[in-house]
């Protein structure tokens, strides 16, 4: 017997499908290493900067994470960013 949703709607998730490396990769792009730094004042994003080193950060760090996610969701990019034609 199927069970029904009877439960609250679940609020759709803006990051859902979008990987932490494609979150900085986009702010990189955008901001550039030393804006961002600017922007979230880690380590990882001012002193020399790498993807790598900042996913392995912000893997790790929660509230570090959370920070760039908000930035993310906040920062209106360019109509079309990211799209391949």
């Amino acid at each position: 017997m199927p069970r029904s949703n009877t439960g609250p709607p679940q609020p759709k998730d803006p990051l859902h499908g979008i990987t932490l490396e494609m979150i900085v990769t986009r702010l990189v792009d955008h901001y550039g290493w030393e804006r961002l730094g600017g922007l979230i004042s880690i380590n990882c994003f001012i002193k020399d900067p790498s993807l790598k080193s900042s996913l392995k950060f912000l893997r790790k760090t929660p509230w570090a994470r959370k920070k760039v996610e908000t930035l993310y969701l906040r920062t209106r990019f360019p109509r079309g960013y990211g799209k391949t034609e």
